[in-house]
């Protein structure tokens, strides 16, 4: 296996990522898709729409590389937290909030066949863009808001890209994820990464919380038996589809 699933500190990247990484990271890990990249992704830069629809990315990224190592491009329709824009003309003596890309690099900046994607860094965090028409350097854009299911979540993202347009701090989004939650995302996908290597139950469970929890009781009845069984389960369910789960918030009721 890459992944090094006996090193607690190899998994420090997966508790530190965003949402966007956190779900790029369990994508990764699934056969069908690597063999999806290998047989058709990697050819060519605009995915074909089975593969968006499959995968529910836009452009090609390597399984073989993590969130720190490439730009990840999720599909508007997967991840509601992409802003799309399009540029307007202020009247005079209106205050300019301007989308800055002269300084992106290719790999943050790409053309697709809906328009242009880009993911900015501002203030060490990340923005996504959905250019509706082709960017201008320094242009002037306003944020479109369908009034959709994911109004709420586009519109907090519309606006914290503001703020951090404005120089001030974007603040909280309205979707995160808990210090426990993601140090239960980074075990199941350790616990994962031992089962696809090969690994037995008891063998994870013994470098995931130690063999002298295990030695004095019957492994067969043991509650950690149970509990590595699943973390396995939920790091395949993660893989396999879950990770649109944590790209697509919970509908707000209240």
């Amino acid at each position: 296996s890459k992944f090094d699933w006996r090193s607690p500190s190899a998994y420090d990247r997966v508790e530190e990522a965003d949402i966007t990484g956190l779900a790029w990271e369990c994508l990764r890990r699934n056969p069908n898709f690597q063999a999806d990249h290998r047989s058709t992704a990697k050819t060519i830069p605009n995915v074909s729409p089975d593969f968006r629809q499959r995968w529910g990315l836009f452009f090609a990224a390597d399984p073989s590389r993590s969130y720190l190592e490439q730009t990840i491009f999720w599909a508007p329709e997967v991840l509601p937290t992409v802003v799309p824009v399009r540029p307007v003309s202020l009247a005079v003596g209106q205050s300019r909030g301007t989308l800055d890309i002269g300084d992106l690099t290719e790999g943050q900046l790409r053309q697709g066949p809906d328009g242009w994607h880009a993911v900015l860094l501002l203030h060490k965090v990340e923005h996504r863009v959905w250019f509706k028409e082709a960017p201008v350097v320094a242009g002037t854009y306003a944020v479109e808001l369908p009034l959709d299911r994911d109004f709420e979540f586009r519109a907090d993202a519309g606006r914290r890209l503001w703020r951090a347009l404005n120089g001030r701090s974007p603040g909280p989004p309205l979707h995160s994820l808990s210090t426990h939650s993601r140090r239960r995302l980074g075990l199941a996908l350790r616990a994962l990464d031992a089962r696809i290597d090969g690994s037995t139950y008891r063998e994870i469970a013994e470098v995931l919380f130690g063999t002298e929890r295990i030695a004095e009781r019957d492994w067969r009845t043991h509650d950690l038996r149970n509990r590595t069984i699943r973390l396995v389960q939920s790091g395949l369910a993660l893989m396999r589809d879950g990770y649109r789960a944590l790209l697509r918030p919970p509908s707000r009721k209240k």
